[in-house]
């Protein structure tokens, strides 16, 4: 089935550079987070998730200010363009602290649901929609001090 939906440009830049951001096409990109947001509303309605399983999903699924993306797109941007200067490149690493932690924090939740769901963590995020680019498991287990470094395994 065809479905078309109008977007504002400004959704449809974001759209786009989420999904290149996650390897994907848009089309694909907007499916998984229905199809996501479809089982989490399904298991809504089942009947009321426990309190604790209501906190972790609400924190699995926090993500960072539109505006702070935006800017650490921006910045990506002129890094790969070679136009970076010494503040804005402090910035940018900033921005990088602040989104690993954000996966780090995601990803001692996802850890704690799947121990609360008695399944592994590979099934809860495939049960959830959640693809390992979107949340990079091992760089996150390793910011949250559950896994070597990446270079460690090399």
């Amino acid at each position: 089935m065809a479905l078309t939906i109008e977007l504002h440009p400004e959704l449809e830049a974001r759209l786009r550079e989420e999904a290149a951001r996650a390897g994907q096409d848009p089309d694909s990109l907007v499916r998984d987070a229905l199809e996501q947001w479809l089982r989490l509303a399904d298991t809504a309605r089942a009947g009321a998730l426990p309190r604790k399983e209501t906190e972790l999903l609400l924190a699995i699924n926090q993500g960072l200010a539109p505006e702070l993306w935006q800017r650490y797109h921006e910045l990506i941007a002129k890094r790969r363009a070679e136009t970076l200067t010494p503040d804005e490149r402090t910035h940018l690493i900033e921005l990088s602290d602040r989104i690993e932690e954000a996966n780090a924090r995601r990803m001692e939740a996802l850890i704690e649901l799947a121990r609360l769901r008695q399944t592994s963590l590979e099934a809860l995020m495939d049960q959830l929609g959640i693809k390992e680019g979107v949340v990079n498991l091992r760089r996150a287990l390793h910011v949250i001090g559950r896994h070597p470094p990446p270079e460690a395994e090399a």
